[in-house]
């Protein structure tokens, strides 16, 4: 198995800069997810990896040697597709052993090889057939085949599961991070899906505008956001954001305020040194909702509407100018306009420069 680093890595196309000055460290065996929305670089950086692109800055290390001029076919690295790649004509047998048989191979080794991967992932009923026999899955599982038999040094995955359906994600989703850790493959898997990353990463490099703004484990990510960006694109539904400034001992929104603790407005007079421009974020499982009022501070809103989920429901609650979503139980009754008391939980709130986006606390 192997490491991957990435310096200064730069991607300019005409004046776009596709990938702007990376850096990321993947040590041996481990699982990086690289996320983002479309167009934030994240497959052009597994394609630079991969030597199908050729970057403008910066150097490619595997175990320490720059590959920067080696083509992509001795970097010994596997790539597994969206679409698949399978050959239409071969038998899975042959489509899973083909690496093998490029190499010169003997037959008999080729054979007990794929015999021992089809068994790995469950396929070996499969191995007469051919591509078009076969479902979405096991089509991929096919393509996985295909990589692990090269034993190469890492994985490279652009989003493999993006044409199954729901159920079958979920399956493979599980079934793909185990295989990677029995296997202890170092892995690098693009995905603009945050359920994929937030469940199959060991960390996750999450980027925008090709750079990464936050490297981070999957529970650091969606706790300690770095900036505005990292915050509103980890969660569903998204954090709450609500406008408001530092005004004595209470973060006012204009309709309503917020008192706080000594420590925090001390904090905030500290980090601002006269400014007091903030966002407050505040995910729907920290805000609570209530039909009657339950607390001094609780503050009055109104129902705009109520999203059933099944296991629980989304409300959303019109509060002053803003539409704050909290999650409520799938037995909460209200009917829109009806009158909601809001309260957040203050150990749980986030706070942002409103001028930068940074985070603050």
């Amino acid at each position: 198995m192997s490491r991957i680093t990435l310096k200064h890595l730069t991607k300019k196309f005409g004046k776009v800069n596709a990938v702007d000055h990376v850096d990321l460290a993947v040590k041996d065996s481990e699982f990086v997810v690289l996320l983002g929305p479309s167009g934030c670089g994240k497959t052009t950086t597994l394609r630079l990896i991969a030597g199908l692109e050729s970057p403008t800055e910066g150097e490619i290390l595997i175990d320490d040697k720059v590959v920067n001029d080696v083509p992509p076919q001795k970097r010994d690295l596997a790539m597994v597709f969206q679409s698949y790649a399978l050959y239409p004509h071969m038998t899975i047998h042959d489509n899973i052993g083909i690496p093998l048989k490029i190499r010169g191979v003997e037959e008999r080794e080729i054979r007990e090889k794929i015999l021992s991967v089809s068994k790995l992932l469950g396929i070996e009923e499969l191995l007469q057939r051919k591509p078009g026999q076969l479902s979405g899955g096991q089509r991929q599982r096919v393509a996985l085949g295909r990589a692990i038999i090269r034993e190469p040094k890492a994985f490279l995955m652009d989003e493999p599961l993006s044409n199954l359906d729901a159920k079958l994600r979920l399956y493979m989703r599980v079934e793909l991070k185990k295989l990677q850790k029995d296997i202890g493959i170092t892995t690098i898997y693009v995905t603009h899906d945050q359920a994929e990353a937030m469940t199959m990463a060991d960390t996750v490099a999450l980027m925008n505008a090709g750079k990464i703004q936050q490297l981070s484990t999957p529970a650091e990510l969606y706790s300690h956001p770095n900036n505005l960006f990292v915050a509103s694109f980890i969660g569903s539904p998204p954090m709450n954001f609500i406008d408001c400034s530092l005004h004595g001992d209470s973060l006012d929104a204009g309709e309503f305020k917020l008192r706080i603790s000594d420590q925090l407005r001390e904090i905030l007079e500290q980090y601002h040194k006269g400014s007091s421009e903030l966002i407050l974020g505040v995910r729907p499982e920290n805000v609570l909702a209530n039909m009657e009022k339950t607390a001094e501070d609780d503050l009055l809103g109104c129902v705009y509407e109520v999203e059933p989920l099944g296991s629980e429901a989304i409300l959303d609650a019109k509060l002053g100018k803003d539409i704050i979503k909290a999650r409520v139980s799938p037995f909460f009754k209200a009917g829109v306009n009806e009158k909601v008391y809001i309260n957040f939980d203050m150990n749980q709130i986030h706070l942002f420069d409103k001028k930068t986006g940074d985070f603050i606390l």
